[in-house]
């Protein structure tokens, strides 16, 4: 049972302020309502008069869903010591330095640091594949804190060659993650990464687990068939037809059996303008699904023919070779190579790109891990209620590193 909030009051487009009221906790049968909830009260608040005169505060709220396995009790506990964590993105700094490491005879990968020199490293995993890394990557960590480790995988963002597909898998990337790791001197360092982010995550992850003190994962991508099937097969199309039609106009009716198959023809074409209206295509089609509520800023990005190119290109690549994985369950298969590491999970309950079911997997494979299930929202870590968690689930790290230490 939910809590009685209409849509409009659980909307908001405002969230440049916003209080974290105290947890709710509540003792009462699994019938009733959620355990742990949370609500964010967002300013301004707006006065309304009803028909006595009388006037009453209209308040906007963000609820966050959690079922009732999502939280273990050591968990709980350990929540209830950092309830007032901060929810709101930090800043945004610069870089103190940065540079480029070549990892192959053929790829040179940007990298930048940010943040406290001294601090506590985390590395930023990006999406995609083929994403990217921005400055605004780096406002989910607190910069007095943390170490901030941003870099452009194989292919993508600063990273050279733009959009090469040779020796680019999921293994070289781990390979890479591991050589920027020894270059900047590292011991170990947190990990963080969303949606193609959370797959390279656990990945890594799972191959160097005494390299990582914690993850913090969103969007969960677990690079199932059933996953590549929803979204580029026709599957979300029965949420999004409008976006859809412009995705799978692009392919001749007689090449429909497979969009993915057919989009890595063009994508790969001799012809230029061919692979950059095939990448344009892919693009817009992951951009209209990834919000909630339709963001045009996200949307416009399949006009920078640079960024599409290497985003689509190389997501499609990966999703053709099926990650590169040796199995379809491989990442629920080694889940105990990871169990002993402080993870939380956060996923948007109407994310259409990477949807609920894949979380919920993971949930359930990795019950030790906590579990935040955003009720209003889909897929960008740009969401309102998304960034709250992940911010907080940031802060929550750090302050067990911070007691650890005492």
């Amino acid at each position: 049972m939910r809590l009685g909030f209409s849509p409009n009051t659980l909307l908001s487009q405002s969230f440049s302020s916003s209080l974290l009221l105290p947890s709710l906790v509540f003792s009462l049968s699994n019938s009733q309502l959620l355990p742990h909830s949370r609500l964010h009260l967002q300013h301004p608040l707006s006065l309304k008069t009803n028909s006595s005169g009388r006037k009453s505060a209209i308040i906007r709220m963000h609820k966050v869903d959690h079922t009732i396995e999502s939280t273990p009790v050591n968990l709980m506990a350990r929540e209830q010591e950092f309830t007032e964590v901060n929810r709101n993105l930090y800043p945004n700094v610069e870089p103190y330095s940065a540079g480029f490491l070549k990892v192959s005879d053929i790829h040179t990968l940007y990298w930048e640091q940010s943040g406290n020199p001294n601090g506590h490293p985390v590395v930023f995993i990006h999406g995609g594949p083929g994403g990217g890394t921005g400055p605004s990557n780096r406002k989910f960590f607190d910069p007095e804190f943390y170490r901030i480790i941003l870099f452009d995988q194989r292919g993508a963002g600063k990273s050279t060659p733009h959009a090469c597909l040779e020796q680019n898998t999921t293994w070289d990337l781990i390979d890479d993650i591991e050589k920027l790791r020894e270059h900047l001197q590292i011991p170990e360092w947190q990990v963080f990464g969303g949606s193609w982010g959370s797959t390279l995550g656990l990945a890594y992850s799972q191959s160097h687990p005494d390299k990582v003190t914690g993850m913090v994962l969103r969007g969960i991508f677990l690079l199932r068939k059933k996953e590549i099937d929803w979204f580029y097969e026709g599957g979300a199309a029965a949420i999004f037809p409008d976006a859809w039609e412009s995705f799978r106009d692009l392919i001749p009716e007689n090449e429909r059996g497979c969009f993915v198959d057919a989009y890595k023809k063009r994508l790969n074409s001799d012809d230029v303008e061919i692979q950059y209206g095939a990448a344009r295509a892919w693009t817009k089609w992951e951009m209209m699904t990834a919000h909630l509520l339709p963001n045009e800023e996200n949307i416009k990005r399949e006009d920078d023919d640079k960024f599409s190119l290497a985003f689509a290109r190389i997501e499609n690549h990966y999703f053709v070779n099926k990650g590169f994985l040796p199995s379809d369950s491989y990442l629920l298969d080694n889940v105990d190579k990871i169990r002993h590491i402080n993870t939380t999970i956060v996923q948007g309950r109407y994310d259409v790109c990477c949807p609920m079911m894949s979380a919920w997997d993971l949930h359930k494979a990795w019950p030790e891990a906590d579990f935040r299930v955003v009720a209003d929202a889909g897929h960008s870590a740009n969401e309102p209620g998304i960034t709250a968690e992940l911010v907080a689930a940031n802060e929550k790290l750090k302050n067990i590193i911070k007691n650890k230490g005492n």
